[in-house]
């Protein structure tokens, strides 16, 4: 499933060079993933009920255009591939003119939240990537 979060750029998220700062992005980046967890049924409280957290452990990201203050942006966040314990999540950001200002692949890996090891990806996640 793919799906999508707007974002205002707010003055906060301005850099001195009157951009976005790059670390914001992740930001965006993290709330859309986390509208993806919650419209595919899979929020927090789920995974924490199966005993199964979350962790980032990769993100290849790339700038491709500058976003400045007051612009609207549109993040999708779609499953890309996902291994025995690892998942791929890719993100794209687009300005209201449909430009793309960034994109990331995120690797995240399932782990036991009491052994803090790698666990497989619960059946009601793996099923995400079925189309892809």
């Amino acid at each position: 499933m793919k799906t999508s979060i707007q974002i205002e750029v707010r003055p906060t998220e301005i850099d001195v060079m009157g951009h976005v700062n790059n670390a914001k992005y992740l930001e965006y980046m993290e709330w859309s993933r986390e509208d993806w967890y919650n419209r595919v049924e899979l929020p927090f409280d789920v995974f924490t009920d199966m005993n199964i957290g979350t962790v980032t452990v990769n993100i290849n990201i790339n700038y491709r255009k500058e976003a400045r203050l007051g612009d609207i942006l549109t993040v999708e966040t779609y499953p890309v591939k996902k291994g025995r314990t690892s998942y791929v999540l890719r993100h794209v950001i687009e300005n209201e003119q449909g430009e793309q200002v960034a994109d990331a692949d995120v690797v995240s890996v399932t782990i036991d939240l009491e052994s803090r090891k790698s666990v497989p990806l619960p059946d009601s996640l793996a099923r995400q990537f079925v189309s892809v």
